[in-house]
């Protein structure tokens, strides 16, 4: 039989995360889940294209991770899953099968593929190219990526959550640092601990230290967002020690009245960054992310050829 595909995969793997009820090593659901599935050793076996990962293996753990985006599992620790109270219900439900369009119905779910979808700019670039909507090779490259993308945003944001309050500080620093702004290494660290005027740290805007930045960092969940009070404190902290530079981060996200109020501002100027956007200036930056695998695509050497022919 073919290997299952991964949204074959999510029903019967939500079944045995809520055999008990309690925390499950995905290895062993994994296992499980073969048995199940009557699996052979030479299916179980086969391999992705880049021989690092099984296929089989690769698929439970994109279940898990859209089990997850839809809340209906949670990730107690690395490595294990436990059903949600959610999924509980789910399940309660009976459903003939869990799919992508069934997951639609969770907010959390729709937002996250929200996030790996192209803008309607980009949709509509690729109907009045290729005369259809039936994606080509490249563009489902495209989208492929913006997906494995999208949830390495995430799986950043639940590391960074997990992250005391001065490590969260120290991250946000060591980020400036690697986009360019500060001189030495030395210039990123002694950050303020304990209470600090709204103020969290601060680096050179330039390697001669002309001017600074002043930074204020929020690790909060994704369901608080920073709001107008905060951002009007932040700029007095910056009055208060004569700067007009700041960099307002946080896990979470700005309501619509923080960021008008930035963009009124006259005296000073504060940059406001979100979960998802400190996220992906990360990866951009290579902080906290390491390349996992690379794919060369190659095409025709025209010049190669027309040498040829001389």
């Amino acid at each position: 039989m073919p290997l299952p595909t991964y949204d074959e995969l999510l029903l019967p793997l939500l079944r045995l995360a809520g055999q008990d009820g309690g925390e499950h090593p995905i290895r062993d659901l994994r296992e499980q889940l073969a048995q199940q599935l009557a699996l052979t050793p030479e299916e179980i076996a086969l391999k992705l294209p880049s021989g690092r990962q099984a296929v089989f293996d690769n698929r439970v753990g994109w279940a898990c991770t859209h089990l997850r985006k839809a809340q209906l599992v949670e990730s107690p620790r690395r490595g294990y899953i436990q059903i949600s109270p959610r999924g509980r219900e789910v399940l309660l439900e009976n459903p003939l099968a869990i799919n992508d369009i069934y997951l639609q119905r969770f907010e959390e779910y729709r937002q996250f593929k929200e996030r790996t979808t192209p803008d309607e700019h980009d949709r509509q670039n690729t109907v009045e190219t290729a005369g259809t909507q039936q994606p080509t090779p490249d563009e489902m490259m495209r989208d492929a990526y913006a997906i494995l993308e999208a949830n390495l945003r995430d799986d950043l944001l639940d590391k960074i959550k997990q992250m005391d309050p001065g490590a969260f500080e120290w991250l946000v620093l060591r980020l400036l640092h690697a986009m360019g702004y500060g001189g030495s290494i030395k210039d990123v660290q002694g950050v303020p601990t304990g209470p600090d005027g709204g103020i969290d740290g601060l680096i050179k805007e330039d390697k001669l230290g002309l001017d600074a930045i002043y930074i204020q960092a929020k690790r909060w969940d994704y369901d608080k967002s920073v709001g107008r009070e905060k951002i009007q404190a932040f700029q007095g902290a910056l009055a208060g020690v004569g700067a007009r530079k700041g960099v307002f981060m946080t896990t979470s996200s700005f309501t619509q009245q923080a960021r008008t109020y930035v963009e009124r501002l006259r005296d000073s100027k504060i940059v406001l960054i979100d979960g998802q956007q400190l996220a992906q200036l990360m990866i951009e930056h290579d902080v906290g992310v390491s390349i996992h695998d690379t794919f060369h695509l190659k095409r025709i050497d025209e010049d190669f050829f027309n040498d040829a022919e001389i």
